[in-house]
């Protein structure tokens, strides 16, 4: 067993999986964590995924941004192995790139996999108006 969800589950008090698609906590992160504090005497520990993702009106400009910026973490064989398990082949594939409705509906499906939070990361990838629509839109997505 990979010793994040043994670390998760037993003395913290939850983890925080970058770049782990909805399958991936689902199948993997979720059930592995859950698991090991169960079998600790634990209550079930917190996820918050964190996301790369903003809302845009021009998707296809940031998700060449989304490319070149989250490349970085394919050199790494843990990151190769979330986004693998995510049903990914590159970072980029699992950024949230799109309109309110779009990420709204993103941000569900992470809820569903059992993200207690979702965190978006790089939000910077668009303009500044994109990234306040996002800010604008995860706000009310955390309150409502």
């Amino acid at each position: 067993m990979p010793q994040a969800p043994r670390v998760a589950g037993e003395p913290a008090d939850g983890i925080l999986p970058s770049l782990a698609g909805p399958r991936a906590l689902t199948e993997h992160i979720v059930p592995a964590v859950t698991a090991v504090a169960e079998a600790a005497g634990r209550p079930t520990p917190r996820t918050a995924a964190f996301v790369p993702g903003v809302i845009t009106t021009d998707a296809e400009a940031v998700r060449e941004a989304a490319t070149e910026a989250l490349a970085f973490y394919e050199r790494f064989p843990s990151c190769q192995r979330v986004i693998g398990l995510s049903g990914s082949t590159r970072a980029a594939d699992l950024a949230v790139i799109g309109d309110e409705e779009a990420v709204a509906a993103e941000v569900r499906r992470y809820r569903e996999a059992g993200a207690t939070e979702v965190v978006f990361t790089t939000t910077d990838l668009g303009s500044e108006a994109d990234r306040r629509r996002t800010w604008k839109l995860l706000g009310e997505l955390a309150t409502g």
